[in-house]
């Protein structure tokens, strides 16, 4: 077997193998509700094999959403939809994860298709207006974007309680995982990094002050969430500009999230400034190995892995325990059964033995037929 396709046990809870779906905006809710879109979606990846599915980004409240069509799980009302999801992914096999976060600076932008930049004056959609944003010193992400609000003591004990209220109601609908979204330039990342993070009171400054939000919410959610289940946290493990949060910071900040009880560190990078780091196949999958070794804590590598024997070699060389998919998957969502094709030998008469019955008899009786047939002439019908 390969080191892909092995067994990850993570508390209570044993994925089926080490591949994920990584978390992926779909930007189709509606005031933050599930529909059949998502159900689909994500029903297609346990379906394909993955060991775990998690869902996208998910708004702790109406203004932590990055853009109208986002997830939410700030009411509810929400649970039922979001539980149907949950619901599937486990019946076929995965693990069900969801992510939670606050877009802070980022939030109140138009979906990636109609500009990704903020939600214009005049609405572009009918009743999808701008709504007002935060940060952590009240500085708009970029030149030309929106002014923010610079969040006081009662906003950043409201975010507190918003995400440990959505903790509680992703547990109501089944999720087997939880994740805490540190990247990307939102709000909890925007108070680790140097570029954005200018207060001067306890939650600024030095690198302790600036982790000081993030480990207040991750240990308020590892209170939450019960003992048999993991937590996750994903990081941008160095900003764009190499003059901001670094690898080392993000060892610093891993090793006091373990102390925490938090299981996996999914390594993702980029959020602010432009850049400055190579860009390759794999480029993360480094970051994904400095802070496993230096905090000892089980890392999640992602980030243009495309295929299965390059996925097979991060867990293999000790780089990760988990890899995540994600533009690959959308690409293919039976990455997962060809990736363990690819490594694993399977009975000469039977190469699609380690797919679901319901796909592989199907699929296996064809392989026969066409291995009788010979390759297939181009135009050739009869």
């Amino acid at each position: 077997m390969s080191k892909l396709f092995e067994k990850l046990g993570l508390r209570g809870v044993t994925l089926r193998n080490r591949l994920v779906l990584s978390p992926m905006c779909q930007y189709q809710a509606t005031d933050g509700y599930v529909n059949d879109y998502h159900l689909i979606h994500y029903g297609k990846f346990a379906l394909g094999g993955f060991g775990m599915v998690m869902v996208e980004a998910t708004g702790v409240s109406p203004e932590a959403r990055i853009t109208h069509g986002d997830l939410g799980l700030w009411d509810d009302a929400h649970i039922e939809g979001v539980s149907r999801i949950s619901a599937a992914i486990k019946k076929f096999g995965a693990v069900a994860g969801i992510q939670i976060g606050h877009a802070g600076p980022k939030a109140s932008l138009l979906r990636p298709w109609d500009g990704n930049s903020p939600v214009l004056e005049a609405p572009m959609h009918a009743g999808e207006e701008r709504w007002p944003t935060v940060s952590p010193s009240g500085e708009p992400m970029e030149e030309g974007w929106p002014d923010t609000t610079a969040l006081d003591v009662d906003g950043m004990a409201k975010v507190r309680s918003d995400f440990a209220c959505t903790a509680r109601r992703a547990l109501t609908a089944g999720f087997d995982v939880l994740e805490l979204h540190c990247a990307h330039g939102f709000l909890l990342n925007s108070f680790l990094s140097p570029l954005t993070n200018r207060r001067t009171d306890e939650y600024g400054g030095s690198l302790s002050n600036r982790m000081r939000l993030p480990l207040e919410i991750a240990r308020e959610l590892r209170e939450i969430w019960p003992e048999d289940k993991p937590l996750f946290v994903r990081i941008s493990a160095v900003d764009g500009s190499r003059e901001g949060w670094t690898i080392d910071d993000s060892v610093a900040f891993a090793c006091e999230l373990k102390s925490i009880g938090i299981d996996v560190i999914d390594n993702s990078s980029g959020g602010f400034g432009v850049f400055d780091y190579p860009t390759g196949y794999g480029f993360q999958v480094p970051f994904a190995a400095k802070v496993r070794e230096g905090a000892g804590i089980k890392t999640m590598a992602v980030g243009l892995i495309l295929d299965p024997h390059q996925a097979e070699a991060i867990v293999a060389n000790g780089e990760a325990d988990l890899v995540a998919v994600g533009h690959a998957a959308l690409n293919n969502p039976n990455f997962a059964f060809h990736a363990q094709q690819a490594l694993e030998a399977a009975a000469p008469n039977a190469p699609f033995s380690n797919w679901p019955p319901q796909l592989g008899w199907w699929l296996d009786n064809r392989a026969k037929r066409l291995a009788k047939l010979g390759p297939l002439a181009s135009g050739k019908t009869a």
